[in-house]
Order: C-alpha cells, then structure tokens, then sequence
C-alpha cells in the first residue's frame, strides 16, 4: 500500500486496525455458525458417548483377568474377557471413528461458512477503511488466523471432544468401583485446575498480541517490497530495514515468550499426574488390605486413572492450540460481525431501497430532484460539497462540487497528488466520503449502478471466458465475443490457443497490460452500468497501444455517464466537458476550447504536453 504521500509505510504507526471481536460476541457467532448442522453436532457427540463408554470396559476386563490369575483358576477362564477385549476394540474403533468423522464434517462446514462471510464483508470494506488499517492486517486474518482456526477445527476440535467424553466417563467409572478411588484421582485437579488458569490467562494476551504482531510484520514487509523502487528513490533503505527488524524482533519475542509459557504448563501438568497416580495406588493398597476391593478392582481403578493421563493432558495441551485459534476467530469475526451500514457502499443502499419500493432519502441514497427543462438531461451523478481526508491533517478533497448529466463524458485533469483518483473512487463507492454526499441517480438494470475500471487491473486465474463472466455470470460465448469485439479485442482473443477457453492469469498464457486493460473494459461491456468511471484505465499501455486502447475505452463508455481521470490530454480533448483540479479543488470546467483559451492551469498543462509531449504526469 503506497499511502497519500506516496511513501510507504508513512502512516504505519496511525494504522487503525480491523475490529476485534469480544470473546461473548465471538461465541455467540460460534453458535450462530453451528446452529444450522446441530443435528449433525448431536449425532457426531452421541456417537462419541457410546464409542467412550464402550472403551471403559476396557479396565474391569484387564482387572477381571488379574483376579483370574491371582486365584489359580484354569487357563480357559481367560477365553471370556480375551474374547470381549477383542469386541470392545472393534467397536470402539468403529465408533470412534463414525463419530470423529461427524465432528470433523461439522467442523469443515462451520469453517467453510465463516470463510465465506469473511470473505464477503471483507470485499464490501470501503477502501479507505483498508487503508487505514492496512493490507497487512487483512492478509495476516484471511491466511494466518484462518490457517489456525481451520487446524483446530481438522485436529483440536475432534481431540477435544474426545478427550472431554472420556475423563467425564472415565471418573464415573472410577466412582462405580469405589467413590474412595475417586476421590484419591480428585487430589490433582487442584493442581491442574490451577494450571490451567494460569496458562489461559497468560495465553490469552500473548496470542492475541502475537496475531496483531504478526499482522504488523507482513504490513511492514508488503509495503517495504511492494514500494522498493519508491523506498530506494527517497533513499530510505535503512530507516525501512529498521521498521521491519523492530517488527520481526516483537513477533519473535511473542513467539518466545508463547514457548516458555506452554514449557511451564507442561512442567505443572506433570506434577498433577503424579500426585493423582500415588494417591490413587496408595488407597488402592489400603482398600485391598482391608478386604473393600479385590487386586483386580484396585488395578483397575489405576488403569482407569493412568488412561486420564492422555485425555487429560491432550484437553490440557489444546489450551494452547484453542487459545491461538479463539484469538484467530475474534479477528476473523471483528470483520464478519462488521455492522452492515459500515461496510455497505452508498450505490447498495440506493439499489436495495429501489428495489423495496420505498421513497429514496435525500442524501447518499439518491441523487436530489434539480429543475431541469425537457431538453436538458437530468443530472447522473451529484457530488455536492464533497470533502475527504485519509488522516488527521491528511485532506484531499476540499468541498468539490460536480454533475454529471445523463450520457455526458467528464475528464478530470490535474497534476500529480489533484484528489483526481480520489474524488473517482468517491463516485464509483469504493469510498466514503469524509464530508459531503455522493448521490448517483441511476440504477442498473440487472448489475452494478457503477463500475470503477483502473490502470491496476487483475487477470484473474481461469479460462478467458470465466474471467468475462466474472462481470456477468449468465452472459452466453455470443455475448462475450460482442463485447470483446466493442472495445476491439476480438481478433487477439480468437488468436489465443484455445480461443475463449484459453487459460489466462497466474500459471496460464500472459496478458499483456494492454490486453488486461482491454479484458477490464470488456467486463465493463458485460456488466453494462450506467455510470463508469475510469481511472487512468488507458495509463500501462504505453506509447505504443496508447491508441488503440484510448480506441477501446471509448467504444466501452458509448451510451454511458462516463468520469475519465485523463493519464493523456488527448482524452480530455474527446470528452463533453473537462474539470480541472488543484490541491484537492476545482478550479476550472468547460470544454477543451473554452479552458484553451482561458489562459488558465489547463492551458497551461495543454500548452506543456502539446508542445513537448512530456506533460507533468496527470
């Protein structure tokens, strides 16, 4: 992310970070999650009962072979608890594993669906928001925390609830042979109950620091590599190496300070085990020697607390990997739990109350009603009074007012740092303003009111007819190769190797940018808005496809209320009207000729890029 000043990483340590969801709130999205697969939750569990339950026959039956042996009876005797050994381990085996494998699907499903909301009020976020908080912060939550939180759910969640079965079971098993052996394995949950409080309270605070770290890290690292060329032009090398270091050394210091405290609730669970496993060996001994409890019965009563050992640890140990994904989750759903009016765009709330039959309100849901005669058309596009600001003392726009009439092609024209891309991302919605309405009075038919087209544009990976009908789901082969042919990209598409069905984007045939750019208008054909914007769209083609490319943006905004941030004042030339901006105001508008001859910023900018073709950049 470059930010305003076009230096990255200038507004790092004012980053406002995505939201964070409280643990209450966190849970209530858990259960919101589960709710529709409960029936498969009851069924995963219930089937664990029984596989659990089946299992504890496992001890009586070895503590049944012991009295055997000590009482001399025939070898045959041994034929029966053998024989059920054998019995129980299939079943339980089988058990184990139907039961597992529902938890584990529930455990898929409730991810797949998280994701999926994550995903979507991750796209509908105002850029601006992004910004603020930056690329980094995201990328840490939809990678890393969703990588942790997808582990717990394949291997902590399964184990867990294994784990939690069989000690609940296990110790009422133990209170059937003798309460007294139970209350003797009761000696070590003090110790491990205070372990355990003392891990998650520590846990808690490291994780969740350690993710925001982590987070900080990959912002930094994104925007030292992302802006290299700008960091080794302002020559700050060292000061950004120094960043990134500073960054490494908390997330590593977190990481160490996560190793020592899980050392040390292995160091107190160890403790546990062996004070509950003499206190259960020594009221064994005692209750044998008075004749309560057969040697059988006291050895089984130490199998069963010697089995809680793995139980009991492993629900111990997946503290750890809980507490990690419990953090990962609150940071994936402090962006799902977003409320819907922040993350809506002013365009959606006008298409969603067009489509209730209500009444617009005045304001950023519709353009407001303006007298105008027949023969003049009705305003598109309203920006009144807009102002916008990326920061404190960080104003871009200052109480910019604009209107687009239906049909009217408008260039906007500055030099470098104007407020031109910013006041167009603020008419396409991709931003809100920080003062001011954007009102566009237009409605798509069947998609988007406006679409915003920049000179960075993404080939998505996938055939070239799956990236058209991103645009447009339903559209048919015919109408893709309509609008390849409307903005003049059809003889190169026919050309690919497979023609439509060639495979474009990451590991597939290179487009070139110009191709891209052309690929990015034809999609703008497909989804047929009746507002566009364009955003330096024709700037990555060079010199060479300048032309052509200025040939098919034209062709794409034919019919339309078009917004042109001008790269070429050849663009400006062609447009119905042209606004020029300075320092974030508008400071002239009227065609090409009238501002010509105005002897004005725009003669003046006409005047430098028509005699030396080396304008300012625009």
């Amino acid at each position: 992310m470059t930010t305003p000043s076009g230096i990255p990483g200038a507004a790092d340590d004012s980053a406002e970070l995505l939201p964070i969801a409280t643990g209450a709130r966190t849970r209530a999205a858990l259960r919101t999650l589960i709710r529709p697969d409960r029936g498969r939750a009851i069924l995963g569990l219930g089937v664990l009962v029984g596989a659990t339950a089946v299992g504890l026959l496992v001890q009586p039956l070895l503590g049944r072979i012991v009295d055997i042996v000590a009482d001399g009876r025939p070898a045959d005797a041994l034929t029966l608890p053998v024989v059920l050994l054998v019995a129980v381990a299939v079943v339980q085996g089988l058990t184990t594993t139907l039961g597992l494998t529902q938890i584990a699907r529930l455990g898929e499903t409730v991810l797949a669906r998280l994701r999926e909301q994550f995903v979507e009020r991750a796209l509908q976020l105002p850029a601006d928001r992004l910004e603020r908080a930056g690329a980094g912060d995201l990328t840490a939550r939809v990678t890393g925390d969703v990588a942790r939180v997808a582990e717990a759910v394949r291997s902590a969640l399964p184990e867990m609830a294994r784990s939690v079965l069989a000690i609940v079971l296990t110790l009422g098993a133990m209170a059937l042979l003798d309460v007294r052996f139970l209350l003797a394995a009761l000696l070590a949950v003090p110790v491990q109950a205070l372990t355990a409080r003392w891990y998650v309270r520590r846990a808690t605070t490291v994780y969740a620091d350690q993710r925001v770290a982590n987070g900080a890290q990959q912002q930094q690292l994104l925007e030292t590599i992302g802006g290299a060329v700008t960091v080794r032009g302002h020559r700050l090398e060292e000061q950004h190496t120094e960043k990134s270091a500073a960054r490494s050394r908390k997330a590593v210091e977190l990481t160490m300070r996560s190793v020592h405290l899980v050392l040390g609730f292995y160091a107190r669970l160890h403790i546990a085990e062996y004070i509950g496993l003499a206190a259960v060996l020594v009221t064994g001994f005692f209750l044998v020697r008075d004749g309560s409890v057969s040697i059988g019965t006291a050895t089984a009563a130490a199998l069963y607390f010697h089995s809680l050992f793995g139980p009991v640890n492993a629900a111990l140990v997946l503290l750890d990997d809980a507490q990690s994904a419990a953090a990962g989750l609150a940071r994936l759903v402090g962006v799902t739990d977003l409320e819907e009016s922040a993350v809506r765009l002013p365009h959606q709330r006008a298409e969603t109350e067009a489509e209730a039959g209500t009444t617009p309100r005045a304001g950023p849901q519709a353009a407001p009603e303006t007298g105008t005669d027949a023969a003049t058309p009705a305003p598109a596009v309203t920006v009144d009074a807009v102002s916008h600001a990326y920061g404190p003392g960080r104003t871009v726009l200052h109480d910019v007012s604009l209107t687009l009439r239906a049909g009217e092609h408008v260039a906007l024209v500055g030099t470098s740092g104007a407020g031109k891309s910013t006041l167009a991302r603020l008419v396409a919605g991709v931003q809100q303003p920080t003062g001011g309405t954007v009102s566009v009075a237009a409605a798509g038919e069947t998609g988007p009111s406006v679409v915003l087209v920049t000179q960075e544009v993404h080939v998505f990976t996938g055939t070239l007819a799956d990236d058209l009908r991103l645009a447009r789901p339903d559209a048919t082969d015919d109408d893709l190769r309509t609008a390849l042919a409307t903005v003049h990209a059809l003889e190169w598409a026919e050309a690919l190797p497979d023609g439509l069905a060639t495979v474009v984007g990451e590991g597939g045939h290179r487009l070139d940018p110009a191709r891209a750019q052309q690929l990015a208008l034809a999609r703008l054909v497909l989804a047929d808005p009746p507002v566009a914007v364009l955003d330096e769209a024709t700037a990555e083609a060079g010199s060479a496809g300048a032309r052509t490319l200025e040939r098919s943006a034209e062709a794409a905004l034919s019919g339309r209320t078009a917004l042109v941030v001008a790269h070429r004042l050849t663009q400006a030339v062609a447009a119905d009207r042209i606004v020029v901006l300075e320092a974030g105001r508008v400071v002239e508008s009227g065609t090409h000729d009238e501002l010509r001859t105005a002897d004005g910023p725009y003669a003046a900018l006409w005047h430098a890029w028509s005699g030396s073709r080396a304008a300012p950049h625009l």
